[in-house]
């Protein structure tokens, strides 16, 4: 059951799918790109290795949900999602909740939850595809079709995106006489949703997304002759395939509508590294949850919740852990002025032993001015990963550890949200305390431990104004302060500031265009493979400028310009983020 924006206590940005076609975004770290409070790190163009920054917290920290399946990759050293090969064709809308949301979500939401929503099918039969070609070789190319018959509701999309020529490496960091090998990327993606409504309040639906992809990168190979690891000569090649669906049966019976879920999950990977041999890994996921909604009162829904998850790696090690867990949450609205919302969950890991989180978020309107006063208060934690619990490598002295405990946290956020005049706006404080981070043994560096503790804090700020029905303007800005309380150093990858304008203008009935400005503040990163641990980096500016044309009934015309202005740089250090770049394309709706 949704909640209105106005009545979420804690901060919230979400991304609708007219927002992600006017801007032609390809991709989910292009959609969270100018979302406040988050830096996107992307090791070159589409479909490079990405890392997801919320608030300043760890990459592993926030939680990636895809129609209610948690996508985490369980074969993965730090157990985090790879973003960037995640196609945006077939999303709806994305919901971005900042701040510890353990106590409803569990482990993975320390910095927060990415909630993505895919589309449904509903009304007469829809017929949609579109071509665009471009820059780096460009050619992307994707299908759909939708619409509901009687009780049943269904869509299918298949979407296809090549990039073949993407720049990446620096040529400083190249050897003499040595030629820069361009990245390639190439992805197919085929998902569906189902949906039947049986009759008597009761429902059944099915989601399903699978994704096949190819990706050839320029690794790192050491040097005899510089003692050190520098970009190789040949390129590794990267084969992925993901699997991720989910049934589920829903029964409202009025004062009770609950859902029965059961979710499966797979990754696997095989790398062909010429420098440092192949690799494979594989994981998957199996979940069975139950929730449920019950309408107290007027205004007041308590909601249960229960599940089970099987959690396991068969490559390059066979492992697993089996998580239970139980949740309650209540939302009640005590009339025009006052919301809140309160929940409280219970996991218990056959690993680690058990955690309990909770969280609370009230909200309180200022008299009839349009604002209102939000803030939030919750537990968050992280499970270690089943690399770092059970994959060990004694060729290079260093061991799996299998006492490991969680990462916690504990997270406060207060602002101010509202409108007037045609104007919204608001500004929002957070503070997190981050406590038991796995790291390194400092002292034999031959296994990882819980030593680590971090703070983050910082504001969030934005403004949104339609001065004009065919005209939309957005400002965001969050400052973000993260800090290694072991070393008192600022953490890397976590820019102090950042900023975006977006707007768009619908400037006759069959045409709009959108424009959008990105400030990213400086930054501390390594070097490439991290030689030298601290660099600070410059900031940059992008601009991006989307167009559309209904030229007919049926046909679409669009074009975009990426990094209009030309801005280089390294996103991460040692790797360019992708020069200006233009892309035209066709879309056909029957």
């Amino acid at each position: 059951m949704a909640t209105p924006l106005n009545q979420v206590g804690g901060s919230i940005t979400v991304i609708g799918a007219n927002e992600i076609e006017a801007r032609q975004l390809r991709s989910l770290p292009d959609i969270l790109s100018t979302v406040p409070g988050l830096n996107v790190v992307r090791s070159g163009g589409l479909g490079g290795q990405t890392s997801l920054f919320t608030r300043g917290t760890n990459s592993n920290h926030t939680k990636i949900l895809l129609d209610g399946i948690d996508i985490a990759d369980t074969s993965t050293p730090s157990g985090a999602t790879d973003l960037g090969k995640l196609m945006a064709a077939d999303i709806e809308r994305v919901e971005v909740l900042r701040g510890p949301q353990s106590g409803l979500y569990g482990s993975d939401a320390i910095g927060g939850v990415v909630n993505i929503i895919s589309r449904s099918g509903e009304g007469p039969l829809k017929l949609t595809g579109s071509v665009e070609g471009g820059s780096f070789d460009t050619f992307n190319q994707s299908a759909s079709l939708g619409g509901s018959e009687g009780r049943f509701r269904y869509r299918a999309t298949v979407q296809h995106h090549h990039a073949g020529a993407t720049p990446v490496t620096p040529l400083n960091l190249l050897a003499p006489g040595q030629v820069r090998n361009p990245d390639f990327f190439d992805n197919v993606t085929a998902s569906t949703k189902l949906g039947l409504d049986v009759g008597q309040g009761f429902e059944l639906g099915l989601t399903a997304r699978w994704s096949q992809s190819l990706t050839k990168v320029t690794g790192d190979a050491f040097s005899l002759v510089t003692f050190s690891s520098v970009p190789s000569a040949f390129q590794t090649r990267i084969a992925g395939q993901n699997w991720q669906s989910r049934a589920f049966a829903r029964w409202d019976l009025g004062w009770l509508d609950q859902t029965l879920g059961f979710a499966y999950g797979s990754n696997q990977s095989r790398t062909a590294d010429p420098d440092n041999g192949p690799l494979s890994s594989s994981g998957e996921r199996v979940k069975l949850d139950w929730q449920g909604n019950i309408s107290l009162a007027e205004g007041h829904l308590l909601v249960l919740g229960a599940e089970t998850a099987r959690d396991a790696v068969h490559l390059p090690i066979s492992a697993g852990y089996t998580t239970n867990a139980g949740f309650a949450e209540i939302n009640s609205d005590f009339g025009s002025a006052i919301t809140a919302s309160g929940s409280v969950r219970y996991d218990d890991n056959s690993q680690f032993g058990n955690r309990l989180t909770w969280r609370i978020a009230p909200s309180i309107a200022i008299g009839d001015t349009g604002f209102c006063i939000k803030g939030s208060a919750g537990t968050g934690f992280k499970a270690p990963s089943l690399d770092q619990l059970y994959h060990s490598y004694p060729a290079f002295f260093f061991f799996a550890n299998p006492n490991l405990n969680p990462e916690t946290s504990t997270g406060y956020e207060a602002g101010v949200e509202g409108g007037l005049w045609g104007v919204t706006a608001g500004a929002t404080w957070f503070h997190n305390d981050i406590k038991n981070l796995i790291a390194t043994d400092p002292v034999t560096f031959s296994t990882v431990v819980n030593i680590g503790r971090a703070r983050t804090q910082g504001v969030e700020t934005f403004v949104a104004w339609q001065p004009l029905e065919e005209v939309r303007l957005r400002a965001d800005y969050s400052f973000t302060e993260a800090v290694d309380k072991v070393t008192n150093l600022q953490l890397i990858r976590r820019p102090g500031h950042k900023a975006s304008l977006t707007g768009g203008w619908q400037f006759l009935p069959e045409a709009d265009v959108s424009a959008t400005l990105l400030y990213v503040g400086p930054w501390f990163d390594g070097s490439r493979d991290f030689p030298v641990p601290r660099l600070k980096t410059d900031g940059t500016v992008t601009v991006n400028l989307a167009a559309r044309w209904q030229a007919t009934e049926m046909f679409t015309l669009f074009a975009r310009g990426d990094n209009l202005f030309d801005e280089s740089y390294q996103n991460p250090v040692g790797f360019l983020a992708p020069e200006r770049a233009f892309y035209v394309g066709v879309q056909a709706k029957l």
